[in-house]
């Protein structure tokens, strides 16, 4: 698996100017901003241009020795941090998942033991005199004790090294940890750019992808490749029959979404409930235009802070999506919550 990823077009002017500050770098990093921009190939291609031996204008070559490293996935001076459930999904080599637990299930998890692995890495001399980067993705995935264990580290950081932590939302994570990083934002990419990459994609109607994924590129990417429109049935049916009536049957739906995986219809229903807050405020929705009368049908009649409230457990919920004790009970319950915030007040 490569490790040699270029900046996405929308990602190049700012990290030339964050790159170019390299004599006073810091040692570790929070790149953060809205899912679904490029922040992980943000850190990777940031990664590729530290190690890189002949920097063009501060960004990785792709020609040099440290970069055909890279290309072959070989790297000595670079670790990706990550579940070995996300290691699977991006292709890594099987040995790299060859361990009694993810043997029986990839974990989702950034595990304490794979920051202890580390040691020897961070005492021993960088291969070429250089920089020694590590990658950790998604960080909402360390529990409290990898979390710790991370944050012990950053107090005394290994020399030459760099740690680059990838985020959706730096409140999520553990604050003292937060606090030993230097933040990047990444903003939403404008719409004119991200248009034009899904189009050298090969997406048709990009503008209608764009707007379900709330102007992040590869997610709206990832949504048009899935086969299912740009507003999932189940939804335009559950917020319909909440704008007509009681809304649909939470039973039969919960065992149509069973058959999905949970981040991405918990995913749906919160980019729906950010609809219904704007529409409750009287602005254009979002995510999903074509269900606009519906949405704002059931915000005119909500209570506007229960909506914002569900929009934020939600949040809460999509972190805690692999791990229910009951699949169908945490479905069921997930919506019948949702349907009783779209409740008429009064």
């Amino acid at each position: 698996m490569s490790d040699l990823l270029p900046f996405l077009p929308w990602h190049h002017d700012i990290a030339q100017a964050w790159l170019g500050r390299r004599d006073r770098f810091a040692h570790a990093w929070l790149i953060h901003g809205l899912a679904g921009i490029g922040k992980r190939q943000f850190a990777l291609a940031a990664a590729a241009s530290l190690l890189c031996e002949a920097p063009r204008q501060g960004l990785a070559c792709m020609q040099c020795a440290a970069c055909l490293w890279l290309s072959s996935g070989s790297h000595p001076d670079l670790r990706r941090i990550r579940p070995d459930a996300v290691a699977a999904e991006e292709g890594a080599a099987a040995g790299e998942q060859e361990t009694e637990e993810s043997k029986k299930a990839p974990s989702r998890d950034i595990r304490v033991e794979q920051l202890r692995a580390l040691g020897n890495w961070f005492n021993t001399a960088t291969h070429r005199g250089g920089w020694r980067v590590a990658v950790v993705y998604p960080a909402r995935a360390m529990n409290v004790i990898t979390a710790n264990a991370l944050l012990k580290v950053l107090e005394e950081p290994p020399e030459h090294t760099v740690f680059l932590l990838v985020a959706d939302a730096p409140d999520l994570l553990l604050p003292t940890l937060v606090s030993r990083c230097r933040r990047l934002p990444l903003p939403v990419p404008d719409a004119r750019q991200s248009r034009a990459w899904l189009e050298s994609e090969g997406i048709a109607d990009p503008d209608q992808w764009l707007a379900a994924a709330g102007g992040a590129p590869l997610l709206a990417r990832r949504l048009a490749q899935s086969g299912a429109g740009p507003c999932p049935e189940w939804l335009a049916s559950f917020i319909a029959g909440l704008a007509d009536g009681p809304g649909r049957d939470i039973g039969a739906l919960a065992d149509e979404l069973e058959k999905i995986a949970p981040e991405v219809w918990i995913d749906a229903l919160q980019r729906m409930f950010i609809d219904l807050s704007l529409a409750s405020a009287g602005s254009p929705v979002r995510y999903f235009p074509a269900l606009a009368r519906h949405t704002q049908r059931v915000a005119a009649r909500a209570s506007a802070i229960r909506l914002s409230e569900t929009g934020k457990w939600l949040a809460q919920q999509r972190a805690v999506a692999h791990h229910p004790l009951s699949a169908k009970l945490f479905t069921h319950s997930t919506l019948q919550r949702s349907a009783l915030a779209c409740l008429p007040t009064g």
